[in-house]
């Protein structure tokens, strides 16, 4: 089960985008679970993000609260993650903070009225986690991901991401210390079955390093599959409440390996030019 837990954080430092309208007026077009969109948050509105992610038949589990800002409108975001999680028994099983994430994306090309969309992120992760209860990488990281988003027909959307983590002094839970590189891609088709639902089908996929003694890491490899349905409760104020449920499942060298998903997310205006259509 550790290796399910150990993709997740990969995937939801800012897997969620964001909508450049007021969410009431708007489809669902946000809000993935795994895979990141490639929508930064819209000019004057911001989002909260709750995910909690646990493994069957594992004491292990992991929240994440992330909070999604545009800057001077829709072209750049700034957002940060805050992880908390409870390692397995084989790590100690207790909980406390992992490793804050802060983020940075670009909108590139046009922003509006478009079926493509590509917004690269840069993140800088800070060793807030304790690398000796297996909450942390013990040495700050920078990571780098390259969400592209594209509708299809038939209702569908796709996003696809690739994505790598470098860690230059990371550290095991011996306090051993070894540079560490970490490799995603992850794929994703959304059916917009209605404008605020959604059925979903994500595919995650990790090569990482662990530290194994001084100077040495090990290459581990995990990949799951993911349904999911979301939904959209819309208020007249403008706020925009999505929660979502999830159930995956390991594949290939994760095979066996069964979890749930939940996601809630609330997204309203900051500003009242935001809030008017």
């Amino acid at each position: 089960m550790r290796q399910f837990l150990l993709l997740i954080p990969l995937l939801v430092v800012t897997s969620a985008g964001a909508q450049a309208k007021p969410p009431a007026t708007l489809p669902i077009q946000d809000n993935s679970f795994l895979v990141e969109e490639a929508y930064n948050q819209g000019g004057g509105v911001v989002q909260h993000i709750s995910t909690f992610a646990h493994a069957g038949g594992a004491a292990g589990w992991l929240y994440t609260f992330t909070q999604e800002w545009p800057v001077a409108g829709q072209r750049h975001q700034v957002s940060y993650t805050v992880p908390v999680s409870r390692a397995d028994a084989a790590s100690g099983g207790r909980a406390g903070l992992g490793d804050v994430a802060l983020n940075y994306r670009y909108q590139v090309g046009a922003i509006d009225g478009v079926a493509t969309a590509f917004a690269p992120r840069v993140t800088i992760l800070l060793p807030t986690g304790a690398s000796e209860r297996a909450l942390g990488a013990g040495g700050t990281a920078v990571q780098f991901n390259l969400p592209f988003s594209a509708e299809l027909p038939a209702s569908l959307v796709a996003h696809s991401n690739a994505g790598a983590t470098y860690t230059p002094r990371s550290r095991d839970a011996l306090g051993n210390r070894a540079a560490t590189t970490g490799y995603t891609l992850a794929q994703s088709v959304i059916w917009l079955a209605h404008p605020k639902l959604n059925l979903m089908l994500e595919a995650a996929w990790s090569r990482t390093q662990d530290v194994v003694g001084s100077g040495q890491t090990a290459w581990s490899t995990a990949a799951l599959v993911s349904p999911g349905i979301r939904g959209a409760i819309d208020f007249a104020s403008g706020l925009q409440i999505v929660p979502g449920l999830a159930f995956p499942f390991g594949v290939g060298p994760s095979r066996g390996e069964r979890g749930v998903f939940a996601y809630l997310s609330f997204e309203h205006a900051f500003t009242k030019s935001a809030s008017q259509p």
